[in-house]
């Protein structure tokens, strides 16, 4: 496959062609991907003050007491998601579930500790430790490529 950028100072709107022989599996995936829209931002709470938190600025998504928290650098938040409704939202951003109760920004992942047997040690670049349930250890391996 070739990529071709041109760059066209009067362009007011970028265009992509795609030039092929054929309509293959990997055309489709490519259209499907790049037609995609941005990822949508995500009410949550604190302190009865509504905020948009954009998908990036989440660290991870967890249930505690039934409830689900968004926890961001700075601060957690109330999401009025199930946990489900939250990673269905989330999946395109680099989200994963680890756990039962919760879902990870795999941008955000600082490491993985595999020296624990049966689970994963995951630190993320806020400081946070979190760990990958016994469940869930073959599909993080998988999806890391061990």
């Amino acid at each position: 496959m070739k990529i071709e950028i041109k760059i066209d100072e009067g362009c007011t709107e970028t265009k992509i062609i795609v030039v092929t022989s054929k309509v293959t599996e990997e055309v489709n995936e490519i259209v499907k991907r790049l037609s995609s829209e941005q990822p949508q931002m995500i009410a949550a709470f604190k302190d009865d003050q509504a905020t948009m938190l954009d998908p990036t600025q989440i660290y991870r998504v967890y249930a505690s007491e039934g409830k689900v928290y968004a926890e961001t650098e700075s601060s957690t938040f109330l999401l009025r998601l199930r946990l489900y409704e939250a990673e269905q939202r989330l999946a395109k951003c680099s989200f994963v579930r680890i756990s039962n109760g919760e879902i990870v920004n795999l941008k955000k992942v600082k490491g993985f500790d595999l020296s624990f047997v049966g689970t994963i040690c995951v630190s993320l670049s806020n400081g946070t430790v979190t760990y990958v349930s016994r469940r869930y250890v073959a599909k993080i391996k998988q999806l890391l490529g061990l």
